[in-house]
């Protein structure tokens, strides 16, 4: 009697039957075929090969809670806002919800009641709130290209692009918008300018932060504490007057140099004695 156990398959009942005598050799399972008789297949678990639950189910469908969320600032009121003063004043409208999300804009929302819609702003920049705006309805924003390009290539060479995107970063910290004022810190540090444009950059920072935004200052007088003996005789009139103007730039750059100066000095010293200043000797090719 044969004993080579049988393998019953659901679904197979009509279809024609092998009925040559398998070969008594021992074959090696080919991974994946598909043609394999059930003789040859009698080590494979059936329940495993099934389909679980999960895959089963279809996929579920995308959630629309962003497309939501945005058709929420479009049904919203419009709001009218009066930027800048004198010539620079400027009227723009924003849907109220997009508004919302700034502490300062939503309490100023608080007032309107049966009075207009409409928020005045005179104290701030009118391109800087437009770059705001844009950024509140598609989460980036961007600048127009038209810095100057020097006859070596050098770009910004005012700090034209290094100071909007300041001025974008101190109104996002006014309007209380953290994430847009990390991105304009971002885009800052993409800018190729040059020493007249760091300076004119350099200015604006000192004069429109506090002194414990080190996010933003100490990058400034870190570049220059370690370059100002090269960069000052690019720009030394306008380095010279930024000193003189503003002496907490003055002393931080020059802290950060004296700092460069002695751990130079320090370290030449350990060379020479072979010594560090911990007081143990340092490893020699020698040895």
């Amino acid at each position: 009697m044969d004993s080579t156990p049988q393998v019953h398959v659901s679904g197979m009942e009509d279809a024609p039957s092998n009925t040559q005598t398998p070969v008594d050799t021992e074959m090696t399972p080919v991974p994946n075929a598909g043609n394999e008789s059930p003789e040859q297949t009698q080590d494979i678990s059936l329940p495993d090969a099934q389909p679980t639950e999960a895959e089963s189910q279809p996929a579920e469908a995308p959630q629309p809670a962003k497309l939501i969320h945005f058709l929420d600032f479009l049904t919203s009121p419009i709001v009218e806002l009066i930027v800048g003063s004198d010539e620079k004043k400027t009227t723009m409208t924003a849907h109220q919800s997009l508004l919302l999300e700034s502490p300062l804009l939503s309490e100023k929302a608080k007032a309107f009641a049966d009075s207009p819609r409409r928020i005045e702003l005179p104290d701030d920049d009118v391109e800087a709130f437009g770059y705001f705006l844009q950024y509140q309805y598609t989460r980036d924003y961007s600048t127009s290209p038209s810095q100057t390009q020097g006859p070596e290539g050098e770009s910004d060479d005012g700090g034209e692009q290094l100071l909007k995107h300041a001025r974008v970063y101190t109104l996002a910290g006014k309007l209380g918008i953290p994430a847009l004022k990390s991105l304009a810190h971002s885009k800052i540090h993409s800018i190729n300018s040059t020493s007249r444009g760091e300076l004119a950059y350099a200015r604006y920072v000192y004069d429109h932060t506090s002194a414990d935004e080190l996010t933003i200052r100490k990058p400034v007088y870190s570049f220059w504490g370690s370059r100002s003996h090269i960069l000052r005789h690019e720009a030394g009139e306008d380095f010279k007057q930024l000193c003189l103007d503003v002496p907490q730039f003055c002393f931080d750059v020059l802290s950060v140099a004296l700092d460069h100066r002695e751990k130079r000095t320090q370290d030449r010293a350990e060379a020479e004695s072979g010594v560090k200043s911990s007081g143990r000797k340092r490893l020699r090719s020698g040895l």
